[in-house]
């Protein structure tokens, strides 16, 4: 009868049995961390999302956003619609304009996720 291979638990030790010092990603986190750096990772997102979090209450008008990203009104909506998704802003309309604000701690969940 064959001798039965040990498994090793790789959320407790690396594979040449280095233990962590803390819990790694799960496969589910790494999954929403990557969604949420691929909307980071576009520097026309990056101004948006610092141009909304540098406006009064953090929040924007999409009417507001055009000229200093130097882009037409359907391309910013769409980068925004993307920032909106990743979960860092919000949206509401209002008469014909939408307005975008920061989610409050969206940033905070970045950089505590990559240092956890």
């Amino acid at each position: 009868m064959p001798t039965p291979l040990a498994v090793t638990d790789v959320s407790v030790v690396g594979s040449c049995g280095t233990p962590l010092v803390r819990e790694p990603l799960s496969a589910e986190e790494a999954e929403q961390l990557a969604v949420t750096m691929k909307a980071l990772a576009d520097p026309t997102r990056l101004r948006l999302l610092s141009i909304v979090a540098a406006s009064v209450n953090a929040e924007a008008c999409v009417c507001d956003l055009i000229e200093p990203v130097g882009l037409s009104q359907p391309t910013v909506s769409h980068h925004l619609k993307v920032l909106t998704a990743a979960g860092f802003l919000t949206r509401s309309k209002r008469g014909t304009w939408a307005y975008y604000a920061l989610v409050p701690g969206a940033l905070d969940r970045v950089s505590r996720m990559l240092a956890s």
